[in-house]
């Protein structure tokens, strides 16, 4: 998500919790794979009413849209105006709400149309969202998951992500699984798995082998983007440019 001489920056920064192997770590199982537009960089990925939405990144070049899951086909899209770094989107109820990386503001679109509706503020960056059926869950590169009001988008409180009592940071991506949090950690081939009531990972899910098989040479085309079909437990997982969207099975953790 950011540009390639910050990701080495944090690449060779001190160890944190999410470089951590003591909190047992799941394998996956590649059900199918799907196409995947190589020239969208993924920040968000959402399933709702069996329809794929994916949100893109980079000025000039975000949009939001409804893609075709068996063949990878951008169906409808909107464009994010050229001045904003796309981030994350969640579905609320009609619409899609969507976020902007340095510029505090994010978007309500109706979902049926992709006609803006609103706008909202916030502080600080926006990188992802996701929602259970009470509150929106917002990501901002740190250790912290906001817990926002829908209606209005104000933050009401913060959830500190931890692993073995450390700090998890750079949490990016998010999906809502099964009563969890899922969240991509920035620049690392793994997905959290986040208690939303205490914050503690329950567990890690490690995709190494299918970030190493599938990444551009690209630095920037890490691991990003996660869906989960509720209705037919489904999970979906994808990164930056890639060309393939893959379903995957999860492997409990030895």
């Amino acid at each position: 998500m950011r540009q390639a001489l910050f990701l080495f920056l944090l690449a060779v920064a001190g160890c944190s919790a999410s470089d951590a192997r003591d909190t047992a770590a799941a394998g996956y199982k590649v059900v199918r794979a799907y196409p995947h537009d190589p020239s969208a960089f993924t920040e968000g990925l959402l399933w709702r009413d069996g329809k794929l939405y994916e949100s893109t990144g980079l000025n000039g070049q975000s949009d939001i849209r409804e893609v075709r899951l068996d063949d990878g086909k951008v169906l409808r899209k909107v464009t994010v105006p050229s001045t904003y770094f796309g981030e994350g989107i969640v579905d609320w109820g009609d619409e899609i709400v969507s976020l902007t990386w340095q510029n505090g503001i994010g978007f309500r679109w109706n979902r049926a149309d992709f006609r803006q509706t609103g706008t909202f503020q916030y502080p600080g960056e926006g990188w992802a969202l996701t929602r259970d059926k009470a509150n929106i869950y917002m990501s901002d590169g740190t250790a912290q998951l906001r817990v926002l009001d829908p209606k209005t988008m104000a933050e009401k409180r913060r959830i500190s992500v931890t692993d073995q009592g450390m700090p998890v940071e750079r949490l990016n991506e998010l999906e809502w699984v099964n009563g969890e949090i899922f969240a991509n950690v920035w620049m690392t081939p793994r997905i959290a798995r986040i208690d939303p009531a205490t914050g503690n990972v329950k567990g890690w899910i490690d995709l190494t082998d299918l970030v190493a098989a599938n990444a551009p040479a690209d630095p920037d085309a890490v691991l990003n983007g996660i869906a989960y079909d509720a209705a037919k437990d489904r999970l979906f997982v994808t990164g930056k440019n890639w060309s393939k969207l893959f379903e995957i099975d999860l492997v409990p953790a030895r």
